[in-house]
């Protein structure tokens, strides 16, 4: 069971099941608890392989056992996502645990990873269960409908989730309309029926001041 104990805490109550988190993330446990590092962000060969690829370095460990255990990141802000059989699709660097009854693998992200400088594959999260994804600063939760597409600054984008198509647009950004960026530039563009998470704050990419 997931819970925050505060904004910044996730709290994870565990009768004998385990939990997937960021390797580190770990603040605090009480009664038994067994650590296990696990290599790769996905499941299997595949998402071990493409972490190497895109040299991403996403370590993860696996809690099990009976008690709570307390996780944070960085005092980032921590938004819990409910999956219903759906996908989230989330930055690797903003996934901070998912539970058991979940599946993480990897997915190609074309543009927007290169762009970014986060590598061409982004991190799935599927199945029944619960997710932690973190933000610098509380996350808004956007609804993209077919009536209504939504553009995002790709520095702000944190995850996804639902049927959503995105494409990647090069040209001018926020920032550049503003006359404060610099370089290339590149936008995201969502399609379809979902919701799309995005930060207050803007990660620096190697695709100009964006």
């Amino acid at each position: 069971m997931f819970r925050l104990q505060s904004s910044k805490v996730l709290a994870v109550d565990m009768t004998g099941d385990a939990v997937k988190a960021k390797n580190g993330s770990m603040v605090a446990y009480d009664g038994q608890m067994g650590f296990k590092k696990m290599s790769g962000g996905g499941e299997g060969l595949r998402g071990m392989v493409t972490r190497r690829l895109t040299g991403e370095q996403m370590t993860v460990m696996e809690v099990r056992g009976q008690g709570t255990c307390w996780f944070a990141d960085r005092a980032s802000e921590i938004n819990l996502v409910n999956l219903q059989g759906d996908t989230l699709y989330v930055e690797s660097s903003n996934l901070l645990a998912t539970d058991s009854g979940l599946r993480t693998g990897t997915s190609f992200t074309g543009m927007r990873g290169a762009s970014q400088g986060n590598g061409l594959f982004t991190t799935t999260v599927e199945g029944h269960g619960q997710a932690a994804i973190t933000s610098d600063g509380p996350a808004v939760v956007l609804r993209v409908s077919p009536q209504f597409p939504l553009t995002v600054d790709p520095g702000a984008y944190v995850a996804h989730q639902g049927n959503v198509r995105q494409s990647f647009q090069s040209g001018v950004t926020f920032r550049t309309l503003m006359g404060e960026g610099g370089g290339e530039a590149f936008q995201i563009r969502f399609e379809g029926d979902g919701l799309v998470y995005v930060q207050p704050s803007e990660r620096n990419t190697i695709a100009g001041d964006v």
